[in-house]
């Protein structure tokens, strides 16, 4: 990873993506410093993110390069500055935002907050500090209800069904307008359907598995008539590690004005599975992993119900740019990801008496 040296800026770090991140790049960095910002927020159960947070410090322990995690709101716009100033990041990444397409429905204040201020916030800190490449998280929700398959980042993407849709619209909108007019580096990330160990507990996986084994029905909405790009999370990193090393090169129009140096990606597995057929290698796995007993009445534990308000019945990744630039497809199938999965929540809830 030669092409990365000085500080690096990760919010949203205790989260899923962005400690999966850090610990990476903790890994493979000879030298350098990683901030990373958060503010704990309560979406779901902090004690995972303290754990994440627990083991991005386990990994920095043993190795050259340096971390500090400051906890704190995206939303707060001289945090973020002090920030900037004092450690001069050359590369951000933005992962932290509110997740969740039901959440919005309920709580869309913490929406504009995070999504569209504490976005905002970073832009405007990029514009004053020289920031080589600004990564940013989107998300495959842009692409809303479109019939067309599988999305590409040409398609046009201007009906989301959600807000938080909507928010990430507005990112990769405001991105665009800081590349043109300040010459900001800036490569949007659209993710699909992110899994994996200590993954979101809101996310189906992991919440039909909670339910599952609390003895509880678990709910498959569209009545299992959904299919979904899952992406396993080792996937995702590699495609962030790739991307954040080649920022996309300035250049000069006619005008005299800068040509925007603005990407988007598609990150996604490239083969949507069926849902129902998910739910049954989840179930497979969470038995050999011996969360689940050999004889649990699965049938007798699910009901089929309509789809939800915000949902979209399919989402499938075209990664061919990625593929084309950074040489580089996810390739793990959700077998081998929900077998990973299974074994970090037998360890996590069951091996170990929290």
């Amino acid at each position: 990873m030669s092409n990365i040296s000085g500080t690096i800026l990760i919010t949203g770090s205790p989260g899923f993506i962005g400690a999966n991140l850090v610990m990476r790049l903790l890994r493979d960095l000879s030298s350098g410093h990683i901030i990373s910002l958060d503010n704990m927020n309560n979406y779901y159960d902090v004690s995972l993110k303290e754990y994440r947070l627990a083991e991005i410090e386990k990994t920095a322990a043993t190795c050259p390069v340096k971390h500090t995690f400051i906890k704190g709101n995206l939303a707060d716009k001289t945090l973020v500055n002090d920030i900037f100033t004092q450690y001069k990041p050359k590369i951000a990444v933005n992962l932290a935002a509110q997740a969740g397409v039901r959440y919005s429905i309920s709580h869309p204040d913490a929406y504009i907050e995070s999504n569209i201020i504490g976005f905002y916030n970073i832009l405007e800190a990029c514009r004053h500090n020289s920031v080589e490449h600004l990564v940013y998280a989107s998300s495959s929700s842009v692409y809303g209800g479109n019939k067309k398959v599988p999305f590409s980042t040409d398609d046009k993407v201007d009906n989301p069904v959600s807000l938080y849709a909507a928010t990430k619209k507005s990112n990769e909108l405001l991105a665009h307008a800081y590349s043109k007019l300040y010459d900001i580096p800036s490569t949007g990330l659209r993710f699909f359907t992110v899994y994996g160990p200590a993954g979101r507990p809101d996310m189906f996986y992991y919440s039909a598995t909670q339910k599952l084994a609390a003895g509880e029905k678990i709910q498959i909405f569209n009545y299992g008539n959904c299919k979904r790009d899952f992406t396993y999370i080792d996937d995702i990193v590699e495609g962030i590690v790739r991307i954040l090393q080649s920022p996309p090169e300035k250049k000069t129009g006619e005008d005299g004005l800068p040509i925007p140096p603005y990407r988007i990606y598609n990150i996604g597995g490239g083969t949507p599975e069926n849902l129902l057929d998910y739910i049954n290698t989840l179930q497979e796995e969470l038995v050999r992993a011996g969360v689940l007993p050999e004889d649990y009445d699965f049938e007798g534990h699910r009901e089929l119900v309509p789809m939800q308000p915000g949902d979209v019945p399919v989402t499938y990744a075209d990664s061919e740019a990625l593929e084309r630039d950074f040489g580089f497809r996810p390739s793990i199938n959700i077998r081998t990801g929900l077998r990973m999965f299974a074994e970090w929540y037998k360890r996590y809830y069951i091996d170990i008496d929290r």
